[in-house]
């Protein structure tokens, strides 16, 4: 039976300062608990007694059997699933020569928790394992965000650091710094690398003039036919995927 301290616990980690504090964060659904478990430590798992019946070899430091009714109460989905997780906080190190020698995304205030997770999910479908964020960029372990990963938090590390900082020591290593605007040259006509950063901006301002100005080619996605009226731009997820799509495709 879960209690009401339990409870709140569960839903306190949908807040930031929570998951900081716990070191943890919480994902629901059988796909993305069974996707993490070999990957993360499980502090917390509950789950109906069917499911828990057909996942009897389970690693979670406590495992309470709930009701349907008991987990809808704790669980933060508009349609709640059969199971769900706290997970410790994992902490990356990484080592700012990576885009030299493999190819890394680095996101510029991308907000939508939404859009990350599936940023997230969309390194992880390309072989991308390592992604740089600035410090105004959504939180990877924000609920919405780890649900919207579908899992790929399992083999893709996010790594917030001063992304400026961060680009600028790139560029005076002579490691190419790719980034999407709509003055850029059209990305199916331009030569690219296996290795470097590919810059994704914001969602409403794209990418900050102080990285624009260390960025070493400037990409375009064109419209279809050039020059007709269409949207202003493509959303953030969307454009990642077609540059990665690109970038593996020509380099495979």
């Amino acid at each position: 039976m879960l209690s009401k301290n339990r409870i709140k616990y569960i839903r306190s980690l949908e807040m930031k300062k929570y998951r900081k504090a716990e070191k943890a964060f919480l994902a629901e659904g059988n796909k993305l608990v069974n996707d993490l478990l070999g990957h993360f430590s499980c502090k917390l798992l509950i789950a109906t007694a069917q499911w828990l019946e057909a996942h009897p070899l389970l690693l979670a430091q406590e495992t309470i059997e709930v009701s349907a009714e008991e987990l809808a109460r704790a669980s933060l989905l508009k349609t709640p699933q059969e199971v769900l997780a706290v997970f410790e906080l994992p902490s990356y190190t990484y080592d700012d020569s990576l885009p030299g020698h493999s190819l890394c995304l680095a996101l510029d205030d991308v907000q939508d928790p939404g859009n990350l997770g599936t940023i997230i999910r969309i390194a992880d479908w390309f072989g991308i394992e390592d992604i740089f964020c600035s410090q105004g960029t959504a939180d990877a372990f924000n609920p919405k965000t780890v649900q919207a990963t579908m899992g790929a938090l399992a083999r893709v590390k996010l790594h917030y650091c001063d992304l400026k900082e961060f680009i600028r020591v790139q560029t005076e290593r002579n490691v190419p710094v790719f980034g999407t605007f709509l003055d850029g040259k059209n990305i199916y006509s331009q030569e690219l690398s296996a290795q470097g950063v590919i810059v994704m901006g914001n969602e409403g301002n794209g990418v900050c003039k102080e990285i624009e100005a260390l960025v070493s080619q400037k990409l375009l996605i064109p419209n279809y036919p050039q020059g007709k009226d269409t949207s202003e731009s493509l959303n953030v997820a969307v454009a990642t995927a077609i540059v990665c799509a690109e970038f593996r495709r020509r380099l495979s």
